[in-house]
Order: C-alpha cells, then sequence, then structure tokens
C-alpha cells in the first residue's frame, strides 16, 4: 500500500515544488523580486536542457557524468575561436562538433566496447576537461568578446515576456517528447530500459541506438552551454569538476526518471527542474554556504536514489546490466 502511494511521483514533486514556491514567497526577501525570477528562469532552462539530454539517456538504461564537462569545454572552445579571430558561425558549428563528438565517443565506448557506462562517461568528462586545458583554452575562465554578440542575444533577448533560454527549454522539452513518443528510437529506448536483454534478442538495434542516446545528450549540453554562456558572457571550466552534474541527475530522477531504465518522460523532466532550480535558487538568495548546499542536494540525492530503488527495484536483469552500464 505504501509503494502505491507513491505512484503519483510527479504529482508528488509538482506539490513539494508548489509548497516551497509559497513559503519562499512569503518568508524570503527578494525572491519575487523581476531579478530573481529572470535568474530563476534562466537556471531553469539551462537545468532542464541538460536535465531532457540525460532524460534520454536514462531512460535507456545509461548514465552520462561527462555532460557539464562536455558543455563547458564545448562552449569554451567557440569562445577561445572567436577570441582567435574565427567567425561566430565557424565558432559556433566546432563547438557543436566536438560536443556531438564527446557524446559519440560515450556512446561507442558503453554499447560497442561495453565499458560500464559510469566509468566511460567519468573517465571522458576528465579527458576533455584535462584535453582542453593542455591544448584548446588559454585560460581556465573565458570572456566572450564583442564579435560574440549574437550568442549574448540568446542569452538577454525576451520574446513575449519570457527569456529566450526559456524558448529554448521548450522547443528542447518538445524535440525531446516527439523523440521519446512519436518515434521509432524513443520505443527502442523504452523497450532497452525496461528489459535490455529481451530487446536484444527480438533483434532490436539496441548498440546503434545507445550510440544516438549518447550523442545526442551531446548535443543538448552543447545548446545549454551557448545559454548559459550568452547570458553571463564567459565560462568557467572549472565548473565541470563542481556539483552541478549531480544538480541534474536530481532533476532527472526526482522528475520520475528511474535510474533502472524504460520509466519517465518529459513531464518528469519539467517537474524536476522546477523543484531542483527553486531549491538552489532559494538557498543562493539565502546566502547559504557552498558546503552546507552540498550536503542538502547530497542528502536529497540520496534519498530520491532509496525512494527510485523502493519504486522500481532492481530485479536480477537490473543487476546484470549494471556490470555493462
Amino acid at each position: 500500500m505504501l509503494r502505491a502511494a507513491f505512484k503519483g511521483q510527479e504529482i508528488i514533486v509538482l506539490s513539494c515544488t508548489i509548497v516551497i514556491v509559497v513559503l519562499l514567497s512569503v518568508f524570503l526577501n527578494g525572491f519575487l523580486t523581476i531579478e530573481n525570477i529572470s535568474n530563476l528562469f534562466m537556471r531553469v532552462a539551462i537545468l532542464g536542457i541538460l536535465g531532457v539530454g540525460l532524460a534520454v539517456v536514462v531512460i535507456g538504461r545509461g548514465l552520462d557524468l561527462s555532460i557539464v564537462a562536455n558543455m563547458v569545454v564545448s562552449v569554451g572552445l567557440v569562445v577561445q575561436l572567436l577570441r582567435d579571430g574565427h567567425s561566430p558561425q565557424v565558432a559556433i558549428a566546432t563547438g557543436l562538433c566536438m560536443a556531438l563528438l564527446t557524446g559519440f565517443v560515450n556512446g561507442w565506448l558503453v554499447a560497442f566496447v561495453e565499458v560500464p557506462a559510469l566509468f566511460a562517461t567519468l573517465a571522458t568528462g576528465i579527458l576533455v576537461t584535462g584535453g582542453s586545458r593542455l591544448f584548446l583554452l588559454s585560460n581556465d575562465i573565458q570572456y566572450l568578446p564583442e564579435s560574440g554578440r549574437i550568442i549574448n542575444a540568446l542569452g538577454l533577448t525576451n520574446f513575449l515576456g519570457l527569456p529566450l533560454a526559456v524558448w529554448s527549454f521548450f522547443l528542447v522539452l518538445v524535440l525531446g517528447a516527439i523523440l521519446l513518443t512519436t518515434t521509432r528510437v524513443g520505443r527502442i529506448l523504452y523497450a532497452m530500459g525496461a528489459n535490455p536483454e529481451a530487446a536484444k534478442l527480438a533483434g532490436l538495434p539496441v548498440r546503434p541506438i545507445t550510440l544516438i542516446s549518447y550523442t545526442l545528450c551531446g548535443g543538448t549540453a552543447f545548446v545549454a552551454g551557448i545559454i548559459m554562456l550568452g547570458n553571463v558572457s564567459s565560462v568557467n571550466v572549472n565548473v565541470a569538476q563542481g556539483t552541478m552534474v549531480f544538480d541534474v541527475i536530481l532533476v532527472v530522477i526526482l522528475g520520475g526518471i528511474s535510474l533502472v531504465g524504460g520509466r519517465g518522460s518529459m513531464l518528469s523532466v519539467i517537474i524536476g527542474t522546477l523543484l531542483i532550480g527553486t531549491i538552489l535558487n532559494g538557498m543562493t538568495i539565502m546566502n547559504i554556504n557552498n558546503d552546507v548546499q552540498n550536503i542538502v542536494k547530497g542528502f536529497v540525492l540520496l534519498a530520491a536514489i532509496l525512494i527510485d530503488g523502493f519504486l522500481h527495484p532492481f530485479d536480477e536483469e537490473t543487476a546484470r546490466q549494471g556490470e555493462t552500464m
């Protein structure tokens, strides 16, 4: 009966979000200001776009710990190329290719070399970050030059009362929903997540679809990075070594996408993003120490994993898949 009460996880999380928003609005000065709401929208947009990419991978029973490293390094390369005198078109295209290539390598390692996703993507993130610092980027913090004002427009322009960043999030959400609900790729992703061995025995192209999912995840990382760059006009590669990747994982799990795979939707991403974005925004306004924030996020992440394990217990098939994730 207790497990049945948690079947509406998305409703529960959305209710918690509404309660938190009301409490912050009443008791926290500065929460309902236009400036803060704009900051909240921007944070939600970036987290949400990253969440869409990670959700596609997790639904197929994968994991990508390199997503934040991929984001900051690929847009860092864009800034570096702009500073070196290249056109915005060349810089953006090169950064996008790098992000897609990183995702492709992740998918290849997981699908064809059969390296566990946890270790493959962790290693890729470290290699991309270290390699970029050594060979590609002149500084850890890259500032957008005047030639990149077109990128600033993506982060600072409003349309119909909302930042373009939010509209970009909506667009990525719609594309993600179309992928998962109306295409063969989406159906195979759910089948892979629900029962990978059965999917293989049924002759489904599990390896190519895994490759596609990680590559798409790389693409969404780049989109989120461009929006972040347009908003703050700089990128800090050191973010790759922070806890942002765990914020994205929280968005996915709390929203209702199971780490077991085969469950969840873009609605899950929206709900998880609203909750985590609101919590992070509130802690920032209250000027809570970063270490305390990490403790809070750690407890929330642990609770989310425990709830996910309770709702979607690991069976023998899941345990075997864990050896090849």
